[in-house]
């Protein structure tokens, strides 16, 4: 069977169809919940003169920025809104949010994980004035809410996919990276989901320059990321802000990247413009993956978009 064959017969498949109707509903909840938090939707930004580097993060695997030239301007195509998120709060906006599809050209390897695609869609958000513990609530909050919707509206599907869904209980469990490294070893994502029965938070990586460094212990880091349970990993990243001028320009020295590239983000940082915040990026299809129980985030799209695999519609 041919790889085009292959993919007009997935889209018959009416477990594809009870996935999709199921990710209706997470999409439902997710824009209720957030509107009933008083968080105003932004539209997304999809062409831009700098995007989100991924660098120095460990767990990044990228090999190209897609670029564009329209107009005489090289354009980077959205890799994360992270940036223009807190450029946005400039508007006066204290809580904001955005379904952004980002993508990441991701080393082909990636494409065995079950979990990496190269076109995606996060729920980015970002709160003014807030701190991690705001956030972390925040979307404890908002995955119990999503997950009873889910377990409400949508029975008959989650039947036909052979997946119940367990509600976690409020406050999550949280690990600092050094304690989950020294009981699960540096590889430590699937090995710490594959351990526990219920979502948990890992914080403190070291990895790009907007997340805020601990002023008061250095080499400690205000982030954090949500962990699925069951081997299914990372739902979210985020974490508090850097918004001085000279903190980010000193963060970016050390990390080896160049504030010419930003200069924009700079110079409003320069002007005191930015605001201290938090926010986070949920992964839509990675939180969908975790609902119905799929073996890999591919089989809930209806056209696959997984590093190393070929398009064919």
């Amino acid at each position: 069977m041919s790889g085009l064959e292959a993919s007009l017969v997935r889209l018959q498949d009416e477990r594809l169809a009870a996935t999709l109707r199921v990710q209706s509903t997470v999409l439902k909840a997710i824009h209720d919940f957030m509107t009933s938090r008083e968080f105003v939707q932004l539209m997304p930004i999809i062409t831009s003169r700098v995007t989100d580097p991924l660098w120095p993060d460990p767990g990044a695997s990228i090999i190209g920025r897609p670029k564009i030239n329209y107009n005489g301007q090289e354009l980077v195509l959205t890799q994360s809104m992270i940036l223009h998120k807190q450029l946005a709060l400039i508007t006066g906006l204290e809580r904001i949010y955005i379904m952004s599809p980002n993508i990441r050209f991701e080393k082909p390897a990636r494409g065995a994980t079950g979990r990496h695609l190269f076109e995606f869609t996060q729920m980015d958000f970002e709160m003014a004035h807030a701190t991690m513990k705001d956030v972390m609530s925040l979307v404890e909050d908002l995955i119990i809410y999503t997950l009873k919707r889910v377990h409400e509206e949508r029975k008959e599907e989650l039947e036909l996919l052979g997946r119940e869904v367990r509600i976690p209980s409020k406050p999550f469990k949280v690990y600092t990276t050094h304690e989950i490294e020294e009981k699960y070893g540096s590889d430590w994502e699937i090995k710490a989901s594959m351990d526990h029965k219920e979502p948990f938070w890992v914080t403190c990586f070291k990895r790009e320059f907007y997340d805020r460094e601990d002023p008061d212990n250095p080499g400690h880091y205000r982030n954090y990321d949500l962990i699925y349970p069951e081997g299914y990993g990372e739902a979210l990243s985020g974490g508090e802000r850097e918004w001085e001028y000279e903190r980010i320009i000193a963060r970016m020295k050390r990390d080896g990247l160049n504030p010419e590239n930003f200069k924009e983000y700079i110079e409003a940082a320069k002007r005191g413009l930015l605001v201290p915040s938090a926010g986070a990026g949920l992964g839509v299809e990675r939180f969908v993956r975790y609902i119905v129980g799929a073996k890999h985030i591919g089989d809930i799209q209806p056209f696959r978009r997984v590093p190393g695999e070929p398009v064919y519609l």
